[in-house]
Protein backbone atom coordinates (compact mmCIF):
# COMPACT_ATOMS: atom_id res chain seq x y z
CA UNK A 1 0.00 0.00 0.00
CA UNK A 2 3.09 2.69 1.39
CA UNK A 3 4.71 2.12 -2.45
CA UNK A 4 1.10 2.44 -4.67
CA UNK A 5 1.13 5.89 -2.24
CA UNK A 6 4.60 6.89 -3.45
CA UNK A 7 4.18 5.87 -6.77
CA UNK A 8 1.68 8.34 -7.16
CA UNK A 9 3.10 11.25 -5.31
CA UNK A 10 5.97 10.61 -8.14
CA UNK A 11 3.89 10.45 -10.85
CA UNK A 12 2.20 13.81 -9.78
CA UNK A 13 5.80 15.13 -9.13
CA UNK A 14 6.56 13.97 -12.69
CA UNK A 15 3.19 15.68 -14.20
CA UNK A 16 4.18 18.96 -12.54
CA UNK A 17 1.19 19.43 -10.83
CA UNK A 18 0.24 22.51 -9.12
CA UNK A 19 0.20 20.75 -6.09
CA UNK A 20 3.39 18.94 -5.69
CA UNK A 21 5.01 22.07 -6.29
CA UNK A 22 3.31 23.95 -3.17
CA UNK A 23 4.80 21.20 -1.30
CA UNK A 24 7.97 21.44 -2.20
CA UNK A 25 8.13 25.12 -2.33
CA UNK A 26 7.14 25.16 1.69
CA UNK A 27 9.63 23.29 3.06
CA UNK A 28 12.57 24.86 0.58
CA UNK A 29 11.05 28.63 1.93
CA UNK A 30 11.58 27.40 5.95
CA UNK A 31 15.08 25.98 4.82
CA UNK A 32 16.17 28.62 3.02
CA UNK A 33 15.56 31.19 5.88
CA UNK A 34 16.38 28.74 8.53
CA UNK A 35 19.84 29.88 8.65
CA UNK A 36 19.01 33.11 10.46
CA UNK A 37 17.99 31.01 13.91
CA UNK A 38 21.01 29.34 13.65
CA UNK A 39 23.61 29.73 16.71
CA UNK A 40 26.10 30.79 14.84
CA UNK A 41 24.09 33.35 12.62
CA UNK A 42 22.57 35.31 16.24
CA UNK A 43 25.96 35.40 17.30
CA UNK A 44 27.12 37.07 14.04
CA UNK A 45 23.88 39.37 14.71
CA UNK A 46 24.98 39.91 18.21
CA UNK A 47 28.47 40.93 17.39
CA UNK A 48 27.13 43.39 14.63
CA UNK A 49 24.41 45.00 16.83
CA UNK A 50 26.67 45.68 20.11
CA UNK A 51 30.58 44.87 19.56
CA UNK A 52 31.69 45.04 16.17
CA UNK A 53 34.30 48.26 16.52
CA UNK A 54 36.20 48.64 19.37
CA UNK A 55 37.53 52.45 20.67
CA UNK A 56 41.20 52.03 20.47
CA UNK A 57 43.12 52.24 23.55
CA UNK A 58 40.17 51.49 26.09
CA UNK A 59 37.73 48.32 26.49
CA UNK A 60 34.92 50.23 24.93
CA UNK A 61 32.88 48.30 21.66
CA UNK A 62 29.92 49.16 20.10
CA UNK A 63 28.18 48.11 17.00
CA UNK A 64 25.77 49.05 14.33
CA UNK A 65 23.12 49.62 16.96
CA UNK A 66 25.00 52.37 18.43
CA UNK A 67 25.50 53.83 15.01
CA UNK A 68 22.09 53.76 13.19
CA UNK A 69 20.43 55.05 16.77
CA UNK A 70 22.40 58.57 16.23
CA UNK A 71 19.28 58.90 13.14
CA UNK A 72 17.12 61.17 15.18
CA UNK A 73 13.96 58.90 15.09
CA UNK A 74 14.56 56.22 12.66
CA UNK A 75 17.61 55.12 14.07
CA UNK A 76 15.87 53.57 16.95
CA UNK A 77 13.37 52.01 14.87
CA UNK A 78 15.27 50.31 12.59
CA UNK A 79 17.75 49.04 15.46
CA UNK A 80 14.70 48.00 17.66
CA UNK A 81 13.21 45.84 14.29
CA UNK A 82 17.00 44.16 14.02
CA UNK A 83 17.47 43.41 17.56
CA UNK A 84 13.72 41.09 17.48
CA UNK A 85 15.71 38.62 15.48
CA UNK A 86 16.86 37.07 19.32
CA UNK A 87 14.22 36.89 21.01
CA UNK A 88 11.76 35.49 17.72
CA UNK A 89 14.61 32.82 17.59
CA UNK A 90 14.06 31.78 21.04
CA UNK A 91 10.73 32.07 20.80
CA UNK A 92 10.75 29.43 17.71
CA UNK A 93 13.35 27.61 19.37
CA UNK A 94 11.54 26.94 22.49
CA UNK A 95 12.71 29.38 25.35
CA UNK A 96 11.18 29.75 28.35
CA UNK A 97 8.49 32.42 28.04
CA UNK A 98 9.82 33.78 31.63
CA UNK A 99 13.02 34.69 29.52
CA UNK A 100 11.55 36.13 26.45
CA UNK A 101 9.62 38.54 29.08
CA UNK A 102 13.08 38.93 30.08
CA UNK A 103 14.26 39.91 26.36
CA UNK A 104 11.81 42.18 25.46
CA UNK A 105 12.26 43.82 28.64
CA UNK A 106 16.13 44.68 27.70
CA UNK A 107 15.24 45.57 24.27
CA UNK A 108 12.31 47.89 25.67
CA UNK A 109 14.76 49.89 27.86
CA UNK A 110 17.01 49.88 24.92
CA UNK A 111 14.75 51.11 22.36
CA UNK A 112 12.98 54.27 25.09
CA UNK A 113 16.15 55.18 26.85
CA UNK A 114 18.07 55.14 23.24
CA UNK A 115 15.63 57.07 21.91
CA UNK A 116 16.75 59.94 23.87
CA UNK A 117 19.13 62.15 21.52
CA UNK A 118 22.83 61.30 22.27
CA UNK A 119 22.70 60.08 25.44
CA UNK A 120 20.10 57.66 24.68
CA UNK A 121 22.98 56.33 22.01
CA UNK A 122 25.69 56.25 24.67
CA UNK A 123 23.17 54.21 26.80
CA UNK A 124 22.48 51.80 23.77
CA UNK A 125 26.72 51.13 23.74
CA UNK A 126 26.93 50.73 27.51
CA UNK A 127 23.14 48.55 27.99
CA UNK A 128 24.01 46.29 25.03
CA UNK A 129 20.93 44.66 25.15
CA UNK A 130 21.60 42.29 21.79
CA UNK A 131 24.31 40.85 24.08
CA UNK A 132 22.17 39.90 26.96
CA UNK A 133 19.41 38.63 24.97
CA UNK A 134 22.01 36.59 23.32
CA UNK A 135 22.97 35.44 27.15
CA UNK A 136 19.89 34.36 27.87
CA UNK A 137 18.85 32.91 25.16
CA UNK A 138 22.31 30.72 25.22
CA UNK A 139 22.15 30.11 28.85
CA UNK A 140 18.52 28.64 28.47
CA UNK A 141 18.45 26.76 25.12
CA UNK A 142 20.52 24.69 27.16
CA UNK A 143 17.65 24.06 29.88
CA UNK A 144 14.41 25.18 27.99
CA UNK A 145 11.67 24.61 30.46
CA UNK A 146 14.10 25.68 33.33
CA UNK A 147 13.36 28.71 34.96
CA UNK A 148 15.91 30.16 37.30
CA UNK A 149 15.41 32.69 40.66
CA UNK A 150 17.06 35.13 38.86
CA UNK A 151 14.54 34.90 35.95
CA UNK A 152 11.73 35.29 38.87
CA UNK A 153 13.61 38.45 40.57
CA UNK A 154 13.96 40.67 37.69
CA UNK A 155 10.48 39.69 36.81
CA UNK A 156 9.00 40.91 40.66
CA UNK A 157 11.76 44.21 40.51
CA UNK A 158 9.96 45.04 36.77
CA UNK A 159 6.68 44.50 38.46
CA UNK A 160 7.49 46.96 41.24
CA UNK A 161 9.23 49.39 39.79
CA UNK A 162 5.90 49.59 36.74
CA UNK A 163 3.31 49.57 40.11
CA UNK A 164 5.47 52.66 41.72
CA UNK A 165 5.86 54.49 37.96
CA UNK A 166 2.06 53.69 37.82
CA UNK A 167 1.18 55.01 41.28
CA UNK A 168 3.24 57.55 41.82
CA UNK A 169 1.22 60.48 38.90
CA UNK A 170 -2.22 58.33 41.26
CA UNK A 171 -0.60 59.71 44.75
CA UNK A 172 0.01 63.22 43.04
CA UNK A 173 -3.38 63.63 41.55
CA UNK A 174 -5.21 62.50 45.09
CA UNK A 175 -2.90 64.79 47.03
CA UNK A 176 -3.90 67.76 44.48
CA UNK A 177 -7.13 66.77 45.18
CA UNK A 178 -7.06 66.67 48.43
CA UNK A 179 -5.37 70.00 48.68
CA UNK A 180 -7.58 71.98 46.36
CA UNK A 181 -10.63 70.75 48.22
CA UNK A 182 -8.89 72.35 51.59
CA UNK A 183 -8.22 75.10 50.20
CA UNK A 184 -11.62 75.88 48.45
CA UNK A 185 -13.47 74.36 51.57
CA UNK A 186 -15.02 76.80 53.68
CA UNK A 187 -12.53 78.86 56.40
CA UNK A 188 -9.81 78.48 55.01
CA UNK A 189 -9.31 81.91 54.07
CA UNK A 190 -8.98 80.55 50.25
CA UNK A 191 -12.44 81.42 48.43
CA UNK A 192 -14.30 83.62 46.49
Amino acid sequence: MRSTSNNSIEAARSEGSVGSAAQQRGPDRWNQGAWLFRDRTLHGLEILLDEVFAIPGTGIRFGIDGIIGLVPGLGDVVAGFLSLVIPLAGWIRGVPYITLVRMAVNLGIGVLVGSIPILGDVFDIAWKANRRNYRLFCLHLGEPRRNTSRDWAFLLLLGAALALIFAIPLVLVLWLIVWVGHALAPGSGVGY
